[in-house]
Formats: structure tokens, sequence, C-alpha cells
């Protein structure tokens, strides 16, 4: 592959959401990647990235919403997979509502903001 065509390839990277954040806000452990999962979860360029992280067997940090972990288990179900891709827009489903099942993401779509309490006062049932 020509310089050019790599180049073109990486354009994606720089409408990630993440392209003005210092590299250590993904690849980090722990509960912080629930953090870095939360700036995937709204990306544009998220399935572009999980795609890059997966054809290149990436094996540290958060790319497309999805940790280490658990790209090597969806690397595991597939190792015949050539071009992620070709799968993803088989199968938008398979990729597309993992950041969504993510716990910090559920924590927040379920956590009642201040605007759905009550205006007596009382906390919402939950």
């Amino acid at each position: 592959m020509g310089h050019t065509a790599h180049l073109l390839e990486q354009d994606w990277t720089a409408y990630g959401r993440c392209s003005g954040e210092q590299p250590d806000t993904l690849f980090v452990s722990g509960a912080a990647q629930r953090q870095a999962r939360i700036l995937c979860a709204e990306c544009p360029v998220r399935v572009d990235c999980l795609v890059d992280a997966l054809d290149h067997r990436v094996p540290f940090g958060v790319w497309g919403g999805m940790t280490e972990r658990e790209r090597r288990a969806l690397l595991r179900t597939r190792p015949d997979v050539e071009s992620w891709r070709e799968v993803v827009e088989s199968e938008p489903d398979l990729v597309a509502p993992l950041v969504r099942r993510g716990r910090a993401v559920r924590r927040l779509a379920a956590a009642p903001s201040a605007d759905d309490a009550p205006a007596t006062g009382e906390q919402p049932p939950g």
C-alpha cells in the first residue's frame, strides 16, 4: 500500500471525538475504560475506528467503544474474518450495541436527571 493510500485510509481519525484528547485517555484499564467508552458512544467515526482496530488486531486501548478484552473475544469468535468492514456492514447489530451495553453508558441512561424529579420533592422510582 502506498503512502497516499495509507493516509486516505486513516483520514477518519481527524473526525473522532477523541482527536483532541490525550492518548492516555484511551489507553487505560479498569474503571477508566468506562469513561473512554462514553467518549466513543456518540463518536461519528466509532465504527471506522473499531473496524481499523479489529482489522489490524490492535492489542491495547479502547477503540470504537470496545476494550482490548472485548475485541479479543470478538476476534476469537470469528478468526477467519479478514475485513471487519464487510462484517459490520452486513451485520451491524454485531458491533452497534456494544457501547450501549457498557455499564457506564447504561448507568448514565438510567440515572434520573434533576428535571425528572417530581415537583413535590419525591424521588423518582428506581
